[in-house]
């Protein structure tokens, strides 16, 4: 095998016929496969979305490490979930289903892995939608603030969130190509966004920072006195930003050449917003005034107090409308990864009404109910908001909390199966083995940083509900496993054709 990814087709899984290999491994194709190599790429960039995540969680940077953290975080972090991206890749090379993690846990360790799998990669995905749509109504409420004197109330900032979701998931529904076409539009709007933020706060503001300043300088508002875990703390803006990449999975049974085009697409989309994300907070960070005021800024969002400072009211406002239409593009590309989960786990009997969510349009052959599941699910995620920023934040942690182990696993249990794991066509050759344990040991690693306390004292207010999260998650999925284990299971290649598989025929399309 050679030493670096083998894009050539192994036995018995030829690149040409993706909808004989879907039936291989038990599933009838339904969806369309109208997605190219570059749209599945698009969407992984989309929802790692660096003008959301970045610009989201530079506050928390700011506060927690300061500038070296966050650069030379971004660097390590950068390397370490490539790692990660390189060998779940490879698992997805050899399984290329919308059920994505939670079928390889399945096919690799047995119904209970793919259970529990499935149902932290689900939550984690429905949280996704919800941060990140609501995150894109807070920065609407700054922007119509800044440009109307608008007041963003909690009501008004959720009638603006449901207004939102409402678009993504009309949008949605329209097909994958059109959900393709935005994805790969998205792809050019946030690289030509960074270049514009980077570019105009080079040239235009009078002073910028030292690169002593940006690189060295180390910043603890935490309440913590031990740098070293003030600085692990401080990963967490990378990593947080650095997820959902798992959604060009989710979309391989609408990929052309799923089997080699997914694995491709998770790898590429973490590189290249590896690179971008890191000029973009070189950028800002450079250009910061003002540190303390940009920290404590009255709007609320510290990259629009840099903009503000040194573009001005209207550079400000222009650029922070750039930032709110990458975040739309963010946010319509997880509903689509979302929803082809709902499906997908629907599909094998894992949810309450799966009968209803795995029904396929036969005009568009999208998963229309999945589409508004994934939707309403999110919207009701985010109705604590409107009575405390600290519940909402706790309901929000079941993204990363969830979803983060949710990689692992897979990867795990590839390892742990040896020579009976099939490669795909695209694989890591000698270095699956070694790549495969340094993104374990890493998920391992950041799943503790997720769960400890970010602030001191440790209030009501102020603690980090994530491990809550996971617990809540835990215990409800190890519930209805006793109420639906007889219905939920992923099929084999013999279950093709099978009477469950005839039965879905005659219901499964709407």
């Amino acid at each position: 095998m050679s030493a670096t990814p083998d894009p050539s087709p192994s036995p018995g899984l030829p690149q040409q016929d993706e909808e004989q290999r879907l039936r291989e491994l038990g599933y009838r194709p339904v969806l369309a496969r109208r997605m190219g190599g570059f749209g599945n790429f698009a969407i992984s960039f989309s929802v790692i979305s660096i003008l959301s995540g970045c610009m989201t969680l530079y506050g928390f940077g700011l506060n927690t490490g300061g500038p070296a953290v966050m650069l030379w975080g971004w660097a390590g972090v950068g390397l370490f979930v490539l790692c990660v991206g390189l060998a779940l890749a490879e698992v997805t090379s050899a399984y290329p289903t919308s059920g994505a993690l939670y079928y390889m846990a399945d096919r690799l360790g047995g119904r209970r892995w793919g259970w529990y799998t499935g149902w932290l990669n689900l939550l984690g995905l429905l949280g996704a939608i919800a941060g990140i749509d609501y995150g894109a109504a807070l920065f609407t409420g700054a922007f119509a603030n800044l440009q109307w004197g608008f007041t963003p109330t909690p009501g008004k900032t959720m009638l603006i969130f449901c207004a939102i979701l409402l678009l993504h998931a009309v949008l949605n529904l329209f097909g994958v190509r059109l959900v393709s076409l935005l994805n790969s539009i998205s792809v050019w709007w946030h690289l030509a966004g960074v270049a514009l933020i980077v570019g105009a706060l080079a040239i235009v503001p009078d002073h910028h920072q030292s690169a002593s300043f940006v690189f060295t300088k180390f910043v603890n508002e935490t309440g913590w006195h031990n740098p070293v875990y003030v600085a692990a703390i401080g990963l967490l803006l990378a990593q947080y930003t650095f997820s959902g990449y798992d959604a060009s999975a989710h979309l391989s049974e609408e990929t052309s050449q799923a089997s080699v085009s997914a694995a491709k697409g998770i790898v590429r989309s973490i590189w290249a917003s590896w690179i971008a994300g890191f000029v973009l907070l070189a950028g800002l960070t450079f250009a910061i005034q003002n540190y303390d005021a940009t920290r404590n800024t009255a709007t609320g969002v510290p990259p629009a107090q840099i903009l503000l400072d040194g573009l001005g009211t209207d550079g400000a406002s222009a650029l922070l409308l750039v930032v709110i239409v990458a975040q739309l593009f963010c946010g319509n590309a997880e509903v689509a990864a979302a929803s082809r989960m709902v499906f997908a786990f629907s599909r094998d009997g894992a949810l309450p009404g799966s009968h209803l969510w795995r029904k396929v349009s036969g005009r568009t052959q999208t998963p229309v109910a999945a589409v508004w599941l994934a939707v309403i699910v999110a919207c009701v995620l985010a109705l604590p908001s409107l009575y405390s920023a600290t519940a909402y934040n706790a309901v929000t942690a079941i993204n990363v909390i969830g979803i983060t182990p949710a990689y692992a696993i897979p990867v795990l249990l590839r390892l742990r199966a040896g020579d009976r794991f099939r490669p795909g066509p695209w694989h890591l050759g000698r270095w699956s083995k070694p790549v495969g344990w340094v993104a374990v040991v890493w998920v391992a690693c950041v799943t503790v940083l997720f769960c400890l306390p970010q602030a001191s004292p440790v209030t009501v207010d102020s603690m980090n509900y994530a491990s809550v999260a996971l617990a809540v998650v835990l215990v409800l999925a190890s519930v209805w496993w006793y109420v639906a284990r007889r219905s939920y299971g992923t099929p084999t290649a013999a279950a093709y054709g099978s009477d469950r598989d005839q039965a879905e025929l005659a219901e499964g399309i709407i």
